[in-house]
């Protein structure tokens, strides 16, 4: 179910980062930590999105995206932990929880 939500996600920010922005995926030298998705704005500004298929992350679930803070401090915006619960709520200091529905609410 997790790589079918993560291709569903991916798909969909693409279809909206068309221009004015680039995707990545993330992964460290040995494989342990990573991130599912950075979109980079023309301007330096990265998004970091984990996407998790539970209705309850946990503070478990934020672990890479903290770990990517640490690392490039301000640089990340925000980090977004994209799940398939119903509601936004914040995870961490620049770390919020957010439906995968919301892809397709205004």
């Amino acid at each position: 179910m997790g790589r079918i939500l993560d291709t569903l996600v991916v798909a969909q920010l693409r279809a909206e980062c068309v221009v004015g922005a680039d995707m990545y995926h993330l992964r460290d030298a040995n494989g342990r930590r990573g991130i599912d998705l950075l979109i980079e704005a023309r301007d330096g500004q990265i998004i970091a999105i984990e996407v998790k298929a539970t209705a309850a992350p946990s503070r478990e679930d934020v672990r890479h995206l903290e770990w990517l803070h640490e690392r490039l401090g301000a640089r990340p915006a925000i980090g977004l932990l994209m799940h398939s619960g119903p509601r936004i709520f914040r995870m961490a200091e620049r770390i919020l929880a957010v439906p995968i529905a919301s892809l397709w609410s205004s």
